[in-house]
């Protein structure tokens, strides 16, 4: 393993200022905002910031402040932050992020992790870059799907010496997260999840009975939104990851409208209701690194293997749910994978619950692990 810091030369910094100078702007399409896509005077405006307002070196420092590292897994480069919590009894928990996600979303929950008022509450904490994504990427070859994740991050623990562990993840990362209880029951004391689709979501278009809550009917009438309006994103990079990277790799308007529209359909609240320096600090992790295909990828993998559905059989790790205002988890699914000893759900936030509602994820992290340390 080896210490890493981020370091973008400035020619890179550079040519990102001159391509956003030279952006060919598209015509507005007629209809509401949002409709049909992110509104070009949105964009425009954010663009903007991020050619004159925004400051690259101070978020590079941000990040550089936290402990990270590189090493080689499966023949894989993987990159980590890595930062311990002062309390020696802290639990390790490893926390895994998704798409259009980063190391990026953590940023705000690290400190409450890893230091809170109460030292038994406090966790060691290990962020990876999931293979493919910013720092660990691009992949050299075929085959990193879920499982072959979820091993490489049973073995960076087993590395770092950690025998007994937490997992936590949102996204892909409540995909991995599962599959890596599932490997590494004999050291995972517990798995939590947020915005969980694949084992915690209905299998399918579903009719409901007088059983269901209003919440969990809405729950559904969102499944049935996403797959009817939402997920031609999750098709395209399902299917042809590599056409659709020369576009993101080329244009950083590109890239950056592609996530933002994530960013507006899956937080809760008006417009995009995150901090706009953390959003193009995320972004800008997957284009200082050319990772635009590389992480697209990985839905191909996922595409055409299993897609999201659990292993066989239900887990055993001790499993805990929390279920934001923008999630599609419904309990009844969920148990028949998973052995579910904590379930919440919040009447607010979204997709990015760590950027969004950062107080009351750690509050339920928390929670959860209480009953497992």
């Amino acid at each position: 393993m080896e210490p890493y810091r981020i370091e973008i030369p400035q020619p890179v910094l550079d040519d990102l200022a001159d391509r956003l100078a030279r952006t060919r702007w598209t015509t507005p399409l007629p209809g509401p905002d949002w409709q049909r896509g992110v509104p070009v005077d949105y964009l425009r405006d954010l663009a903007a910031y991020w050619a004159d307002g925004y400051d690259w070196r101070a978020h590079e420092a941000e990040l550089n402040r936290h402990p990270q590292f590189v090493t080689e897994i499966d023949g894989q480069r993987l990159h980590f932050l890595h930062v311990r919590s002062p309390h020696e009894n802290a639990l390790p928990l490893l926390l895994s992020h998704g798409w259009p996600g980063s190391v990026v979303e953590f940023l705000d929950v690290i400190g409450p992790l890893t230091e809170p008022s109460d030292p038994a509450d406090a966790f060691h904490l290990i962020i990876p870059s999931l293979p493919g994504f910013g720092p660990s990427g691009p992949v050299r070859e075929p085959g990193w799907g879920v499982e072959r994740i979820a091993a490489a991050f049973a073995e960076l623990m087993r590395l770092l010496g950690y025998d007994r562990y937490g997992a936590q993840g949102g996204d892909f990362g409540a995909v991995i997260t599962p599959a890596l209880g599932r490997l590494d029951a004999a050291h995972v004391v517990g798995v939590h999840v947020n915005a969980a689709t694949g084992g915690f979501m209905a299998p399918g278009l579903v009719e409901p009975d007088d059983s269901f809550s209003a919440v969990e009917k809405e729950r559904l009438e969102r499944v049935r939104y996403y797959r009817r309006e939402g997920n031609g994103y999750f098709k395209q990079q399902g299917t042809r990851p590599q056409t659709l990277a020369y576009g993101l790799s080329d244009s950083p308007v590109g890239q950056l409208a592609w996530i933002v529209e994530k960013f507006y359909e899956w937080t809760h609240g008006e417009g995009v209701p995150v901090d706009r320096d953390r959003l193009l600090t995320n972004v800008m992790l997957y284009w200082l690194t050319d990772t635009a295909g590389s992480s697209a990828n990985l839905y191909y993998e996922i595409l055409h293997s299993r897609g999201l559905r659990p292993g066989s059989g239900r887990s055993p790790v001790p499993t805990g749910v929390a279920v934001f205002a923008e999630d599609m988890a419904i309990r009844r699914y969920a148990e028949a994978a998973n052995t579910i000893v904590h379930w919440t759900d919040f009447p607010t936030g979204g997709h990015f619950a760590a950027l969004e509602t950062p107080d009351l994820l750690v509050g339920d992290v928390r929670k959860f692990f209480r009953a497992l340390r």
